[in-house]
């Protein structure tokens, strides 16, 4: 979750299914009458029909045809919406309502963008840039760290690998077998410290797997430093010939406990990442 600020108002950013949604409820906090703002915006028919073409651009669940019975009545003063009524009768995924802490009404950055178009010109643009200024936040962070996480990620790698080549390749027989071997034992380190495989984050980040990351690279540096460990505990399971759910069990246990500690430590992202980013002493 994150933050942009315009015109006064913290805004709340998060990622859902792999993409960034705006709050809503955050964008008209301080105007009057905020809580009726979102549904009128809902009951034109310009924007049902600007919903539906991003719906039918990004949902194939999207049902078209309770969408044109929902339609016929859009302008008439009997007629009302709201987010909740929207996704119930459409199957939409554009907008959600969250309850709880930091709940209200959220929208993709797309749909949010035209709802803050609605609302003024002048803050629309202002969304815009602050939004786009925080991407790029990001990627400067992302970027700027890629050495010392690809760092960290390999300081075990090869150990981890021979170990696979050396205890576990020669006792099968299956020549496709051997060829995913070293997929499945990477996943192990995945479930155990992440609780997801590589393809499971990939089917919910789609726009960080089209930039390039994979999940170790947006994992933090406590991770990493846990992930390395791993890599070298997996190895010596593997001497051991540690059957495959054995092995996760011991393996997450040793992932929880260290995560743990590291976390608890006084040693900060910072801390760790000194020694090999910075020329500076500590």
């Amino acid at each position: 979750m994150n933050k942009i600020h315009v015109k006064g108002l913290d805004i709340t950013v998060i990622t859902n299914r792999g993409v960034d949604e705006i709050s809503l409820t955050d964008m008209v906090r301080n105007l009057e009458n905020n809580n009726v703002i979102i549904a009128n915006w809902m009951r034109q028919k310009n924007t049902l029909e600007f919903l539906s073409i991003w719906e039918r651009l990004n949902n194939p669940n999207f049902k078209l045809i309770e969408f044109d019975e929902l339609v016929k009545d859009a302008g008439l003063n009997r007629f009302t919406m709201s987010p909740k009524k929207w996704a119930e009768s459409t199957g939409s995924i554009g907008i959600i309502s969250k309850s709880g802490k930091n709940g209200g009404t959220y929208a993709h950055k797309d749909i949010a963008f035209h709802f803050g178009l609605w609302l003024s010109p002048e803050f629309n643009l202002m969304l815009i840039k602050e939004f786009q200024r925080l991407k790029d936040e990001e990627t400067r962070r992302l970027n700027s760290e890629w050495d010392y996480r690809r760092f960290l990620s390999k300081v075990n790698y090869v150990v981890h690998t021979d170990a696979i080549q050396k205890y576990i390749i020669p006792q099968l027989t299956d020549e496709d077998k051997r060829k995913w071997i070293y997929a499945e034992e990477a996943d192990l380190l995945n479930i155990a410290l992440f609780g997801f495989t590589a393809k499971q984050w990939r089917d919910v980040n789609p726009d960080l797997v089209l930039k390039g990351y994979n999940v170790r690279d947006i994992a933090d540096v406590h991770q990493l430093l846990v992930l390395s460990n791993l890599e070298g505990y997996n190895a010596i399971l593997n001497q051991q010939n540690i059957d495959k759910h054995q092995k996760l069990s011991l393996l997450k246990t040793a992932a929880d406990q260290q995560l743990l500690s590291l976390r608890s430590s006084k040693y900060t992202e910072e801390h760790i990442k000194s020694p090999y980013l910075s020329n500076k002493k500590t």
